[in-house]
């Protein structure tokens, strides 16, 4: 038992391991404070459409050879995110026909891209690789780690200074901008906060499985708790959790780091659901 605890914290003495947990807990405490949002007002796959269009985005700068894509890439998802914030209202677009119209036309779109254009030998690995995360979270640069701290804080700070505002939105936006709330303001911000987390956990899990890190902690919470404030705390809970979770076991049996971390999310949402049948039964 002493021996797999001390080989447990060899791990900690490499730097890529200790960049990698503070990228992935701070990515996932992002995602899950948006997701109980999300989940609530029934706009949950806004994670899958925008990790599309991030794709999308992100073969574009891939072929054009930029130094650093997230400059790039993070823009177009903004726009992507405030075009299906406000298609959600629409009469002729609704929120859910944005959401598959984007996230189907910028995969597409990318992948062509980078087929006729991709100098790369080996561009089925660069694609997977793209998907579902592979192992880039591991091989993250002190400058690439401190963005993402950087951003983290922002959006943490940001959805704690607007709280009030993003309770009364989640429940009642029509309440909200009765009594004078400035509704689009708030939807674009909050567009913006959604892209911001969306492009920085492409190196955490892949385009493809965000959507796991937004929908899982916050189901998971739900199925526990009832009151928004415990939900979103035990939400923030539970994906830090299977983040730091997920990295680690993922060093340990040399997995998939996104597939793992999102393998330890449906576990814990079984034992949540689990749990509540048992106690309320």
């Amino acid at each position: 038992m002493s021996e797999a605890f001390a080989n447990f914290l060899s791990y900690f003495q490499y730097s890529f391991v200790i960049y990698a947990l503070i990228t992935g807990v701070l990515i996932s405490l992002c995602s899950s404070l948006l997701g109980v949002t999300l989940v609530l007002k029934r706009f949950s796959y806004i994670g899958d459409g925008l990790s599309h269009a991030a794709f999308g985005a992100l073969s574009i700068a891939t072929v054009l050879k930029l130094t650093n894509t997230m400059y790039f890439v993070l823009p177009i998802t903004i726009i992507a995110a405030i075009v299906i914030l406000c298609a959600k209202d629409s009469a002729k677009v609704k929120g859910d026909a944005s959401v598959a119209m984007i996230s189907t036309g910028a995969l597409a779109f990318g992948y062509i891209i980078v087929n006729i254009f991709g100098a790369s030998a080996n561009i089925s690995g660069d694609v997977c690789s793209t998907l579902f995360g592979s192992t880039s979270i591991l091989t993250l640069t002190i400058g690439e780690v401190v963005l993402s701290v950087v951003l983290c804080v922002i959006v943490v700070s940001l959805y704690v200074f607007f709280y009030n505002r993003i309770f009364a939105m989640t429940f009642d936006s029509d309440f909200a901008r009765a009594s004078g709330m400035k509704t689009n303001l708030y939807n674009i911000a909050m567009a913006s906060v959604i892209a911001i987390t969306i492009v920085l956990a492409m190196n955490l899990v892949g385009t493809l499985l965000i959507s796991a890190l937004i929908i899982f902690p916050a189901v998971s919470a739900m199925a526990i708790f009832k009151n928004f404030k415990s939900v979103t705390i035990a939400s923030c809970a539970i994906s830090v959790f299977c983040a730091f979770t997920g990295i680690v076991a993922s060093i340990a049996f040399s997995t998939p780091v996104g597939s793992t971390i999102v393998v330890a999310d449906v576990l814990v949402f079984a034992f949540c659901s689990l749990s509540r049948r048992i106690f309320h039964a």
